[in-house]
């Protein structure tokens, strides 16, 4: 399959996955605290990757561990607790939205640090962006009227850890192999992660019905929605662009509505249209 072809099977592949995962995570958070999540979301997954990926780990040369490190960090360690704790207060819905931030951010950090240079309608977008997640914060309450905005910005935090990791990857590991990156990420993460578990109430509560189900939910979440779609990301980046792979955040809020809605979620008139002038912000970002 031809490279702009495979690209845009990545791309829906990838919303499909993602799309889903806000509801997994908001499943698991009952019966798991955010901590205990974000720490199993990464065990699961490492132990699925080491198992299908350890041998690639020889493919990574020394020198660039240090960027498997960083990248480990930002693309995943740190957005999968903010992820977890913003969901206590914050739907499903919402994050995903506020989640398509993700390629302005990638544009602007990329201008900064990375060499990336801006056209007058992406400088348009990114002010039209942010816009748009200053209403959707600022209107998020919850139905007993307090407010959640702070959680909110725990997901904007989030996305601008992804992407300074997708200019990251694009920079200093587009000659690794994704399996290998997405492998050494976790490897590096599993310890932490363990470390983090340890720390909370997991062993006295494992054993619960509710428990276990809300494990179910994350062990999907970890193999699939962060193993395998790791895999699949880092391929798109390294075949496109940063801000091409990053734009799958466009697609990943109509999934996750979709499960919202199914979920009971209701969007106020003033978040959607927050959304809509995020979506036109990103639109306008990403226009050539």
């Amino acid at each position: 399959m031809k490279s702009i072809q495979l690209k845009w099977v990545i791309l829906v592949l990838l919303a499909l996955i993602w799309g889903s995962s806000f509801i997994l995570i908001k499943k698991g958070l009952i019966g798991l605290n955010p901590f205990q999540l974000g720490s199993l979301r990464i065990i699961f997954c490492a132990v699925f990757l080491l198992v299908v990926g350890f041998k690639s780990l020889a493919s990574i040369p020394q020198h660039q561990w240090k960027y498997i490190a960083i990248t480990s960090l930002f693309g995943t360690f740190i957005p999968a607790y903010l992820f977890a704790i913003a969901e206590t207060q914050v739907s499903s819905s919402i994050c995903s939205i506020l989640n398509s931030l993700t390629p302005l951010n990638t544009l602007i950090f990329g201008a900064l640090f990375f060499g990336l240079t801006f056209k007058r309608n992406q400088f348009l977008g990114i002010g039209i962006g942010l816009i748009g997640t200053a209403v959707l914060i600022f209107t998020g309450k919850n139905h007993e009227g307090t407010d959640n905005y702070y959680y909110s910005v725990l997901v904007l935090i989030a996305t601008i850890c992804y992407a300074m990791n997708v200019n990251l990857i694009k920079k200093y590991l587009s000659d690794v192999k994704p399996l290998s990156i997405t492998t050494g990420n976790f490897l590096v993460m599993l310890l932490p992660a363990i470390l983090i578990l340890s720390f909370t109430d997991f062993t006295t509560k494992v054993s619960l019905p509710q428990t276990q189900h809300a494990m179910f939910y994350i062990m999907i979440l970890g193999i699939v929605g962060t193993g395998v779609a790791n895999v699949l990301f880092y391929k798109l980046i390294q075949i496109s662009s940063p801000v091409f792979a990053s734009s799958v955040t466009y697609l990943i809020p109509i999934v996750a509505f979709l499960w919202g809605l199914l979920d009971n979620e209701i969007l106020t008139s003033f978040q959607l249209v927050g959304a809509f002038i995020i979506l036109i912000g990103v639109y306008l970002a990403n226009k050539k």
